[in-house]
């Protein structure tokens, strides 16, 4: 994976930033009957690009951006050891570039990011129906912790 490189999201990324917005929403939409059909979003990219709260990475292979995730600081709930962690979104690779190892790279930097801000936790949710995620995020070290559940009335 030596030609893909990992570095910091600026403003000049958000054309690809949106688009890549549009993928993970249409890779979640059949795990998730509540989302509305059409026009929806899930992050204000340019805050978490400018946030000193937060670090979104791309990836990058021959100047062109293949993948894309983010680490924002969340504050911790009281009854819990640490005061904060970092929670991790926007997991997304290029389809051509799925099963080469350019997810763990992003996770790895953001991991580092999260280190060096002195976070002691990382987080992030998955539908429980998206097995090859599941997978990815268990490789590397993430185990399930608590199942939320809903029912439509």
């Amino acid at each position: 994976m030596a030609e893909v490189r990992i570095r910091p999201a600026t403003p000049n990324d958000l054309e690809t930033l949106l688009r890549f917005e549009q993928g993970v929403i249409a890779a979640e939409r059949p795990f998730d009957p509540t989302l509305r059909s059409e026009g929806i979003t899930y992050y204000d990219l340019q805050e978490l690009i400018t946030s000193s709260q937060a670090l979104i990475i791309v990836a990058e292979d021959q100047q062109q951006i293949v993948g894309s995730g983010y680490a924002r600081i969340e504050p911790a709930q009281p009854y819990l050891r640490h005061e904060q962690y970092a929670y991790l979104g926007f997991m997304y690779v290029e389809p051509a570039y799925r099963g080469r190892g350019v997810n763990a790279l992003i996770m790895e930097s953001l991991k580092q990011w999260a280190m060096a801000q002195g976070l002691k936790e990382l987080r992030l949710e998955v539908y429980a129906q998206n097995a090859p995620a599941i997978r990815a995020y268990e490789k590397a070290g993430f185990a399930a912790h608590m199942l939320e559940m809903r029912m439509a009335i």
